[in-house]
Order: C-alpha cells, then structure tokens, then sequence
C-alpha cells in the first residue's frame, strides 16, 4: 500500500568535497538522472560514488516525501555509510540521514536517506511489492553480484514499468559495466576517476622452493613498514580470508609489535567496528586494521596508506562433483585485487603489497564469478522460495542459470522434502535453509536430532563440507596410508570421521599449538584444514542451536550406526547403491559403479551402500560410502517410493484380500514379495474379488447362515440344468455378483467385517437371501428404485418427487414439490441433475445439441458422456458447467456452457418445480428455480412471518425493551422443520422485529434497525444536527451545483456518524446489555464524528459542484462515452445512503476521487483517445460487480471481497486518470481480476 506524501522535508545546504572526482562529475550525473529511469555509475574505489550520489538526488528533490533508498552489501558498510553521510550533511545520524540493518532500525518520519543491506531491502519486497516508499534506489557495489544483488537487480527490471516515478542509480567499480547497462535496455554508463594519489605495486611472491608461513611473513611486512623500508609510515590495512585468521594473525603482530591492531569483519561487535572508523581513538603510532574481504567493496577504511594483500579469500562455491555447497579458501579475481588495492592511496601515495607473483596476478579471471554461478541451484531454489521471490525461471537475472540445472534442482529439494511435488516450500524446507550448509547437510542435519546422533552428524556433515585434511603426497603414500589407516572402519567411511575427529581433539587439548602443528604433518594431517573442519562444526553448532537442536559436545562413546547412517539416506537417497555382480553396483536410475579403490569398503562389497558422492573419471565411482539396509531407506521420503502390488486373490483363511509388494527407489527395489492387506488400498478391487472368489465361488472359512442358504438354491438350479440339459436357467457369475454387489455396502472388503455388517444389520442379512425368482435368468429390475427414487434428499430435507409421462403438459417429466417457505433455501443446482435414470441420456442429448465443430470431437457421444458422468457426482453445482469442463478435457476440445442449445431439448429433460403453501396447495410451477424465487419472494416471507403465535415477530418498537433476541427460530411447516432469522428491521419512526429467510438478508436488516433505535436513543442530538450540518449560503449553492439535496445528505450524515461510533459491522447486538453498551458508546462524540464527515464531505462537495459545471459545458455530441461513465461513477459515489454504508477510510478519499475526476476532466481534450481506452477497460471491471448487486443488492455489506473490489475501482481510477494524487493502496488491473476471483468464490460459496 502506498503511503500518502508527507510534507517536505527540510534539506540542509549540500556541499561537495573538492578532493572527490565525484565533485566534478556530480553535473553530469545529475542531468543522466533527470533524464533516464535507469542510471549506472562506474568508479573506481575511492571515487566517492558511495557517499555523494545520495546527495546528488537529494539535491535533485528526491526524498523530499518519500525515501531515497541506498544498499549495501554488508551491514557494517550501512552503518559506516550512513554515518559518514550524516556529517557531510551536518545532521544527526537517524534525522535526515537513517539506516537500517539486522536488530538495528534508525529510520524517522524526517529520513530522506536510508541506508540498508540489500536483504532489507529484499525482506521489505514481500509486503511492498512495487516499493512505493522509494523515489529513489541506489544498489550499490553490483560488481560483488552476490545472490542477494542479482536478486534485487532482476526484480527491480520487473518492477520499474509499473513504477515510472521511481529512478534506479546501479553503482559499480570499473568491472564489467556493459552488463548492467544491457541488462537495464542499455541504460546510460557514466565513469568516474578514482584514486587521487598514485599507488605502487610490489609483487613479494614466495620463490619456487620456498615455505615461509604467511602469518609471519606479513608480520615481518609489518615490522618493514613501520621502520620506514617501504616510505612515510603510515596506517596499514591487511586481507585475510576469515576471522580464526584474523584472530591469530592479531595475536602474533601484539606479541611482536606496540602498534593499534585492529580487527574488522562483518561479526564484530559494534564497538569495536567504531575503533576502526574512529580515528580520534588511536592510540599510538601506525594502526594496522586485519580486514576480510568486508573492507574490499563500499567500506571505506581512512587513513590508509599500505594494503598487504596475500591474494586470498574465502569464497562460496558450488562443487559439481561432490554436489556440495563448499567455502573453500581460494585466489581472488584480478578484479578484486585491483578493489584491495584501491584501499590505499587516499590520504597520499599508497603501497601495495601482494603477497604472490605479478604472473600470478596476470593469470588469475579477471572477475570473479557471480554467484548465481557458483552456487549449488537447489540452494538457490531454495533460498528463492523462503524470500518469495517466484520461480528460478521466471526470474529475470544478469547470467540466468541452465534451466535443465534448475529442474534437477527442484528434484533434489523434492526428494529432500524441502518443496512439495508443486513445488511449494514445505516446513522442512524453511527449517534447512536457515542451517548455513548444503541442501543435502542440511537434511541430514535436521534428520540427526530425530535419529538421536545430532553431535556425530555434526562432525560428519561439517567435515563433508570442509576438504578432506588426510595428505598423501605422492613420494609416501604408502606410509600416509598406513598412518590413516587406525582410523578406517570395518563398514563406512563416514564413522572414520568420527574417529579422526576424537583423535584430533584429544591432541588438541593436549599439546600446545606449535607442538600440535607438527604433529598433523608428522601423520599427514594437514593443520589448516583440520582447523577449518573446526571451524565449520562450530558454526553449523550454533545454527543448530537457534534453531533448538542441541547436541552433546563430547562424541558419544556408543556408536549408533543405524541412527548415523539413516540421518545420511535422508541427506543422500539418490546415492545408494545394490551389489549387482562381482565388483559392480547398481545405482539409482540404473546407474552401474563402483566403489572407489581408495575407501575401505572397496574389497568387502557390501550388499547395499550409501555413497557421499558419485562421480565419474575412468568409470563411475562411489566415494565416501558406508554399509547400509535397504529398509532403513523406507521411512524417510515415503513420497519418493514407488509401490507395486501384484497377484491380488482373495485368502480364505486371512478372510480378506491380499496382494504381494514390491518397493522401490529410483529403479532400486527395496522390498519384494511382502503380503499385504490389499483393501486399504484398492477398495473397489477387493470387494469385487471378495465377492467372486469368496461369495460367488463359496470360497469362505466359515459360511454365513445366508450364503449356505444361497449356495443351496444355486445347487438346485445347478442341478435342474442338469436334469433339464438347459445352461439358461441359473443366471450367470456376473448376475450373481451384482446381487452381492448392490446389497453390500462398498467399504466390505473382508470376511471380519461382513460377520460384524450382519450382527448390526439383521435386515441387511435378510437382503442377502436369494430366491428362485432372483437366480432364474431374466431381467430383475432391481434397479428401478435407485434409478427412479420417490424422494431427492439434499442436508436435513427431503423433497417429494413425482413422475407423469404426458409430453407437452406442463408437468411432463419428473417434478419435485417445495413449500414456498423454503423456496430461498432450495438448492440452486442440484435439481438439473435430475434423477439417476434421466441423467445420463440427458447429458447424450446436450451434446447432441453442440456446434457441430465441437459436436465432432466427441463422438461416440454416449461413450464419452458415460466417461465424465464417473467424475460428476451429483451435487449443487452448476451441471452444464461441471458437464462443459468434463468433455473439454476428454474430448480436447473446448467446450462452454453457453455452447449448450437447451433449447433443443424436451422439456422433460428439466425438474419441474411446483411450489405449494404450508396447506399443500400449488401456489405456481416452471423450470426455472430463480425465476419462482423471484415471483414468490413476498409469499415465501409471509410463510415465514405466519410463524406460530410464540414468534418474536412484534411491530412499534422505539426502545430496546425484549430482552434477547435469538438469532434463529425454528418452527414446523407443512410437515417440515423451517429456520427464519428474527432481526430489527427498521420503520423510520419506530422499528419491528420481522423473520428472514435467511442469515445475510437478517443481518443487513438488523444493523440498519439497531441504527435506527440508536437515534431514536439519541433524538436530542439529532434535533441539534438536523439544524446545524450543512448550514449557510455558500452550502446551499454548493449543493444546488451538486445536484443534491440538503435533507437527504444531512440524515445519511447523521447515520454515518453513529455507524463510525459503534461496530455494528463487527458483532450486532442480540441483547439487552450489548444494545446499551453501544448506546454509551454512540453517545460519545456523535457530533464531533458528524462535525469531521461535514468537513470531509465540503472538500468533495466543492470538487463535485465544479464537475457538474464541467460536465454541464462538455459539448452535447461529444465525448458521450467518457461523460455516460464519469456520470455513473458518480451515481455510485452519491448514492442514497452512501454515507452510511461507505466504511470511514474510503469516505475520507471522496475529496482525492473528485479531485481526480477534476483532472480526467481538465485532460479530456488533450487525451480523448487514452481516456477512451481507460473507459473501456474500467467497463469491463466494473460489469460483474454490478450484474451480481443486481442479483445480491446487500453485496457490499455482506461480502468485505466484494467491498474492496469495488473501492478497488475507484483506486484504480485515480492511477489511471490522476496517477500524480497516488493511491491508497497498490492497485492494477491484475490485482482486480485476482480480487475478483475471491468475490467468485464468495458467491459460489453463498448462493442465496
């Protein structure tokens, strides 16, 4: 919903730093802005694109009463942004200036600036859609193309056509611009200069050969810095790839050196992020600032004059090979390089020094790659669904992904039962995506916590992640081997992890850090990695935690292998495997592998594995598999399996139906040959071979006392056959089937629960007593009765039916007789359904009665008339509709339910209707139940009213004086149980209690009669507005204009007022206690609230006396259809009553609607055919509402669907013809025809 302008704010005189090559260029800038939507701007860091391009907009007028929107990638930049524009602006941080980040919100009604992550901004898309409290988006850093901003550009280029008033400015370093500018219709690139101050290059890559640990030698680096080896001392800022990194490198430079060391990265505390910004708080000497890659994009660190770069970082890639989501530590792109080295260089000549070879540099891409493409895409699904962001598809990126990945990424969020078959996220899903892992980990990770192995799933699924630490350099492999070889397990690798994992941390605990170093490269143990494998079990730990699984922080000492290797099937269901023969394996979808050389399974074949990972080199193999049992797959994603049941036969000693099963996964079956109960599953099936095999063929255990009495009879005629040689006696199989048939109920499918049918149903037994006549073959009419019944049962009532065969009489056909106290109640469809009998050959005649091009596709008719009538169970819906949607899917062809030539049919082929009064006598009769409603709707009232003398019915009533009302009185009618709805209804000067029909028509009547007495209660204070609302000459002419009328409009006024002082929308009163508590309430401030809708109204009433001159003065033969429809607009608005019946927000509008009609008015000239195109679009919005008021008059009031289309309209009027006076709410007309979806469905749903 769009907020409402607010005033202007005040915006303080704007400066620019004469230093920033932004200064020169911000005229430039500025003219590209006003004169294109979408703008990019390139500079190089340092340019100080980041800090004076809000200024530049604001400036320009943006924000002056909404937001000019900035992002940055990284909540520490937001804040540092925002600060720093802050003072530039000499304001205080969170006044003009604001920023918003996770936990962190300083935005007030005066901010003109906001500075946030792009997630905000993305979180704010899913309940603002077209991002309305923004003139103004700054995305800046795009080059990063982090998921989150390859998000925010794609869905920015969806939006920006419905937003024409919104201007997008996408900051860029100097990388790969072209892409943005095609991506937005080739928007306009403008570069800026960036460093003011040269920086020197010095390439200190380590010589072939050589080993020196890069902790020290930056240390050393450090040490040649300050003592002036490299020029002036100066503040100095270093890269790592994380925060153990960080932390160590901190605790080596303190130990060898007094200078300011300072940590940065994105999980700091605040406070000590301040220490980095504030250069005030410098203790002593030169500060060295230890920075991830959070210092390398927007984040300005000042006062730096040296960057020591070792060319690394930690960087999400997706592995193809292994399927997982991995942050491996790897070189950075040239691009990056050359942003770390812009760091430098701003307060004089700056250094750069990069730990690896100028070749090194020069091989290296020359950008990094986007995310979108570095990352698994069932991830990227994922994380797509839990933002709302539509589907991967759809999606309109810079680089979009493979749309075959995306289908397969979809399958693997399906089997790890993270999205369902449509697609849609399931709890499970949202649950692992907020777990920091692969998809698959991330399964296996919730699974742990319900299998009880929560802390050794852990050890396993972080080191899946990390990379495998055991070193086997190529000149001793065979003694890496034998050293790794204590923690191997007899049957999975997986369980080695958990071995290794407590060797590792019994060593740590013991020995110091030095001491442990050595000891990992004495046992090919590579440290780094077993630190990083640390690392990640300790993030994924906490993870856990927020989320409420706990795990022990000690391994168990018992091992649960089953519990182990399950949670990993749910993680890996696609990777199991069955031993074929000799060393094969058949995987899933008929995959043949083998187990890798290297894993310890590979000489012990187990008969069923689970594989970490499949992949192909010379053949395919498994690697990182364990043993596992087939059935320990069975539970896991039931959806997934694929269940065959064969040889179903009926087992007279189980007394049931039983069939044999067949399991399977992915090709690979699981379970064979198990028997099952089959009835549960194929009802219909096993009560027919219940019947053949057990009853017809008297294949029982224990004969019932009726099948040894029918098994008798049929042995008779058996033997008259015999006797006779005549085979045409004894009915065959199938007759003696469809006696069981029609007289068991069709949930019988086993012998126990025939037994219990018989005990409980002794007239039921009686039905299953054959006679002669019953097996003698001939036609038995048995169906007759089911076919042709006497009464058709709808809820609690029946309705007698009657039968005449006289074609052209008046009741020719089947009749159903209705008293007209229930004529309302009666349902709506249910009687084109007709009876059983008719049905089918009425439905062979209305296909008989199509275009003979639609008539063609579906022929045999009756073939396909049988087919759909299996789908149509007779019920009060629309026959002609369900019937047209049935045959347009057999047939393929389109048929409609106008497409039916009714008119073609005998008139037998529709229920005649015959309405009779509470004594049985015919009141009227016809065909068509809307029409009989229609003409007896006052009789259909008076029976209702003719209620028995103990009604509430009751006439004169001028206060609440009949204690509780009820809400429903049931009385007898002609032998039928009836509900009327007793409600106040109102008689000017006094109110009645009346009956209704039905609940809404008593509800409306009953809050305008509640109404009604709450004046009445009231009547001095109505004296007193009747004299003073609408006073004066200047009123009086306005008025006049308006073509309206003074009494009217002051009485609607008057119960406008008490209706927005008591919540008689809400809960209506039934009682004495609640009329008088909403008789307090209406005394409150009634004329106040009069006083406020006299005000509002003037507004309009000036507009709307100014159109009606306008209108006046239109020329008589032209513009007919823009002034038919501008007239009907305001015979909506202006309605008797519309005062009373308009809720209090969408009054308040009528000065904006007239205003905006002010305009259509002011513009028609100009804009003719544009206004013409408009009126034809409103015309078709606006029919439906008005065909079903003329069908339902108490629409509105019943149905809030209905009431927001239709205010809707009027929104969607003003952003047509006056965009410029906005809209209270977002507003199109898609949203409209999704609206009224809803309204449809009320309708269907409330046919009455």
């Amino acid at each position: 919903m769009q907020n409402p302008p607010g005033p202007e704010r005040r915006v303080p005189a704007i400066t620019y730093p004469e230093e920033l090559p932004m200064s020169e260029s911000r005229d430039e800038i500025a003219r590209a802005i006003n004169a294109n939507q979408v703008v990019i701007v390139a500079g190089e860091t340092g340019s100080g694109k980041t800090t004076q391009l809000p200024k530049i907009c604001l400036e320009l007028g943006r924000g002056a009463t909404s937001l000019i929107g900035h992002t940055q990638p990284r909540r520490l930049a937001a804040r540092t942004v925002a600060a720093r524009i802050a003072e530039e602006l000499q304001t205080t941080l969170g006044d003009l200036v604001g920023y918003q980040v996770r936990f962190t919100d300083q935005v007030t009604a005066n901010t003109a600036i906001k500075l946030m992550t792009d997630g905000i901004l993305l979180a704010e898309m899913q309940h603002d859609r077209l991002l309305r409290k923004y003139d103004t988006l700054i995305i800046d850093e795009a080059h990063e193309r982090s998921l989150n901003i390859d998000f925010l550009l794609g869905y920015l280029k969806r939006i920006l056509p419905q937003r024409p008033d919104l201007k997008l400015i996408v900051t860029s370093a100097t990388i790969d611009v072209e892409s943005f500018s095609r991506h937005f219709y080739n928007a306009p690139v403008i570069e800026v200069s960036g460093r003011t101050f040269p920086v020197e290059t010095q390439y200190l890559g380590l010589e072939p050969g050589e080993d020196e640990d890069v902790t020290a030698q930056i240390v050393s680096l450090v040490a040649d810095i300050d003592a002036g080896q490299f020029g002036p001392r100066g503040d100095i800022l270093v890269f790592l790839p994380g925060e153990r990194d960080i932390r160590e490198l901190a605790k080596a430079l303190r130990q060898a050196t007094e200078l300011d060391i300072l940590p940065l990265y994105a999980r700091l505390s605040q406070s000590e992020q301040n220490r980095v910004f504030d250069r005030s708080a410098r203790k002593s000497g030169i500060r060295v600032v230890l920075a991830t890659n959070v210092a390398e994009t927007s984040l300005t660190v000042p006062g730096i004059r040296y960057v020591i770069d070792p060319g690394q970082a930690r960087i999400s890639r997706y592995s193809h090979r292994t399927k997982l989501q991995r942050l491996p530590i790897e070189p950075v792109s040239q691009a990056s390089a050359d942003q770390r080295k812009g760091r430098c260089g701003r307060v004089g000549p700056g250094v750069c020094l990069r730990l690896y070879s100028e070749q090194d540099y020069l091989s290296r891409p020359r950008f990094t790659d986007p995310e979108i493409q570095r990352t698994n895409l069932a991830a990227v699904i994922l994380q797509m669904l839990t933002l709302g962001l539509g589907e991967v598809e759809q999606f309109p990126f810079i680089d979009p992904p493979d749309v075959r990945m995306v289908r397969d990424g979809y399958k693997l969020l399906q089997e790890l039962g993270a999205v369902s078959r449509r697609g849609a996220l399931t709890e499970v899903g949202r649950r692992m995506a907020r777990l920091p892992v692969d998809p698959r980990l991330a399964r296996m990770v919730l699974a742990a916590s319900e299998q009880d192995c929560l802390a050794e799933i852990l050890v396993i699924t972080s080191a899946l992640t990390a990379q495998d630490p055991r070193e086997r350099p190529p000149e001793k492999q065979q003694q890496a081997d034998q050293m790794h070889a204590r923690f191997r397990h007899p049957r999975s690798d997986f369980m080695a992890w958990l071995s290794l994992w407590r060797y590792y941390e019994e060593q740590r605990q013991a020995l110091s850090q030095n001491q442990l170093r050595k000891l990992m490269q004495r046992e090919f143990l590579s440290f780094l990695r077993m630190r990083e494998w640390r690392d990640i079990h300790m993030q994924l730990s906490i993870a856990c935690r927020q989320q409420g699984l706990k795990a022990a922080s000690v391994l168990p000492g018992e091992e649960n292998y089953q519990g182990i290797h399950t949670a990993l099937l749910s993680g890996l269901l696609s990777n199991i495997a069955q031993h074929d023969e000799k060393r094969d394996y058949l995987g899933s979808r008929n995959r043949k592998l083998q187990i890798f050389p290297g894993s310890s399974q590979a000489r012990k074949s187990p008969k069923w594995l689970v594989a970490a990972e499949i992949v192909e080199t010379s053949r395919v193999f498994a690697r990182e598999v364990g043993a596992i049992e087939p059935q320990w797959a069975l539970g896991i994603n039931p959806d997934l399996l694929k269940h065959h049941y064969y040889e179903p036969r009926w087992q007279a000693r189980r007394g049931q139906v039983v069939a044999s099963e067949r399991i399977s996964l992915y090709g690979l079956t699981l379970a064979d040959k198990r028997v099952v109960h089959y009835g549960p599953l194929a009802p219909a099936e096993s009560r027919e071979l219940m019947i053949r095999e057990g009853l017809v063929a008297g294949n029982f255990r224990q004969y019932p006392k009726f099948l040894k009495h029918n098994r008798r009879l049929v042995q008779e005629l058996e033997e008259l056959e015999s006797r006779t040689r005549r085979r045409d006696i004894l009915v065959d199989e199938q007759a003696l089937f469809e006696f069981y048939d029609e007289r068991l109920p069709e949930s019988m499918v086993t012998a126990t629960a025939l037994r219990t049918w018989l005990k409980r149903n002794p007239e039921g037994e009686r039905s299953l007593y054959m006679t002669r006549e019953v097996l003698i073959a001939r036609d038995p009419g048995a169906a007759v009765g089911e076919q042709f019944p006497n009464e058709l049962e709808w809820e609690d009532m029946r309705f007698k039916l009657s039968y005449q065969f006289e074609p052209g009489q008046e009741a020719d056909g089947v009749s159903v007789t209705i008293p007209v106290a229930l004529l309302n109640r009666a349902p709506r469809h249910l009687f084109d359904w007709l009876v059983p009998g008719l049905l089918r050959e009425k439905c062979i005649q209305l296909v008989k009665s199509l275009p003979k091009d639609k008539r063609k596709h579906l022929v045999p008719a009756p073939d396909f008339v049988d087919r759909a009538l299996e789908q149509l169970p007779a019920a009060d819906v629309d026959l002609l509709a369900s019937l047209a949607q049935q045959l347009s899917a057999l047939g393929r062809v389109a048929v409609h339910r106008d497409d039916w030539a009714q008119q073609k049919l005998d008139d037998y082929y529709r229920m005649n209707i015959r309405v009779v009064d509470a004594r049985g006598q015919l009141l009227g009769q016809g065909r068509d139940l809307q029409a009989l409603v229609r003409e007896f709707r006052e009789d259909t009232r008076q029976s209702i009213s003719a209620s028995p003398q103990s009604s509430p019915a009751r006439e004169g009533i001028t206060r609440w004086d009949m204690g509780e009302l009820p809400q429903e009185w049931r009385f007898r009618q002609a032998g039928i149980d009836i509900v009327a709805y007793p409600a106040l209804v109102d008689k000017i000067d006094s109110v009645a209690i009346e009956l209704c029909d039905y609940p809404g028509e008593a509800a409306t009547r009953h809050r305008l009669g509640v109404l009604r007495l709450l004046r009445l209660a009231g009547a001095q204070q109505v004296k007193f507005l009747r004299k003073q609302l609408l006073r004066g000459n200047e009123c009086h002419l306005m008025l006049a204009a308006a073509q309206l009328e003074r009494g009217a409009l002051v009485e609607d006024m008057i119960d406008a007022a008490y209706m927005q002082g008591v919540p008689l929308q809400q809960a209506l009163p039934f009682s004495e206690a609640a009329f008088s508590a909403l008789e307090q309430a209406a005394r409150g401030d009634v004329i106040g609230r009069a006083n406020d809708i006299e005000a509002t109204l003037l507004n309009a009433l000036r507009a709307l006396a100014d159109i009606r001159r306008r209108l006046a003065a239109l020329p008589p033969d032209k513009w007919r259809d823009t002034r038919d429809d501008i007239e009907a607009q305001l015979s909506r608005l202006w309605c008797e009553s519309f005062q009373r019946d308009t809720p209090a927000e969408w009054l308040a509008q009528y000065p904006r609607y007239m205003k905006a009609l002010q305009q259509r008015l002011e513009r028609l000239a100009g804009q003719y055919p544009k206004d013409q195109k408009y009126t034809s679009s409103l015309a078709a919005l606006e029919q439906p509402l008005q065909e079903a008021l003329l069908r339902r008059p108490g629409l509105l009031q019943l149905s809030p669907e209905a009431s927001t289309y239709r205010w809707m309209l009027e929104e969607f009027r003003v952003s047509l013809f006056a965009q410029n006076l906005g809209t209270r709410q977002a507003v199109s007309q898609k949203r409209l025809q999704e609206q009224w979806q809803g309204v449809s469905r009320y309708l269907q749903q409330n046919p009455h």
